[in-house]
């Protein structure tokens, strides 16, 4: 994949990696950043092969959100003219087939926390701190963070969050649900979030698409709605070469093979 000013992009077959890579700016964010996930999430969706997106950053800090600089710079008309990209491009997160996984380390503030709620499976080493500072500077958050955390973490957690700014540590987000699992550093995390894409390649293909829509679905619709959507992933499943092949392989003691047909 091409060289960006913001994100270092690699594959390794079925597993791409995004890093975050500007450490000495703490990976803020900015429209020409949000641009460049745009891009890159083409890119993935452009490659079938690719079913696990991992994000990760250089340096001591995920992101410390978004460049006060550029921040100086809105007016309403800007952000008429460019947030509803922005929403777009995180909420790609959750549309894609590859399933996302965060892996946190050190500072995720802002844009950067609103980033990771839009992602599948969220992962943190010990020393990552979480807060969603907007309403410091005069802001409520307008990139999804309003909608998503409250649906993570429930609407009392959320709002201690958003509107005290109030920063917590892995541990804290851990118990709230924010986060699925805390390793002791970097390396760690590195290896775990690999670990867990690994897992989930292994996995026949449409069984962890389907999976992965109807968990999302789960929060917006019925629980009738969503039966009827595990129906229909099931009768489309059944029978497929890669479910035919995963039965066979479990009996004959076998890795599967699987062709996502």
């Amino acid at each position: 994949m091409k060289e960006y000013h913001y994100f270092r992009v690699a594959s390794d077959g079925p597993i791409a990696t995004m890093t975050l890579c500007r450490p000495e700016k703490m990976n803020t964010l900015g429209f020409e950043a949000w641009r460049e996930i745009q891009e890159i999430q083409n890119k993935i969706e452009d490659n079938p092969e690719i079913r696990v997106l991992i994000i990760n950053a250089e340096g001591p800090s995920f992101s410390a959100g978004i460049d006060l600089k550029e921040l100086k710079e809105f007016d309403s008309k800007s952000v008429i003219s460019n947030l509803p990209k922005v929403q777009r491009a995180y909420t790609r997160f959750q549309e894609m087939n590859a399933v996302v996984i965060a892996a946190v380390n050190g500072a995720c503030y802002g844009s950067g926390f609103e980033m990771i709620t839009a992602c599948d499976i969220r992962l943190a080493s010990a020393d990552a701190r979480f807060a969603i500072p907007e309403a410091r500077f005069g802001l409520a958050p307008d990139m999804g963070g309003t909608q998503r955390l409250p649906r993570l973490v429930g609407p009392g957690q959320a709002k201690r969050l958003i509107l005290a700014c109030e920063e917590i540590d892995a541990q804290e987000a851990l118990q709230m649900g924010f986060i699925e699992l805390i390793e002791e550093n970097y390396e760690g995390l590195q290896a775990r979030a690999l670990k867990l894409a690994q897992r989930i390649v292994n996995n026949p293909p449409w069984a962890v698409r389907f999976g992965k829509k109807a968990i999302n679905a789960a929060a917006d619709s019925s629980i009738a709605g969503g039966l009827l959507l595990e129906q229909i992933q099931s009768a489309f499943c059944c029978g497929t070469q890669d479910q035919n092949e995963a039965v066979a392989a479990f009996f004959e003691k076998r890795k599967p093979v699987f062709q996502d047909r």
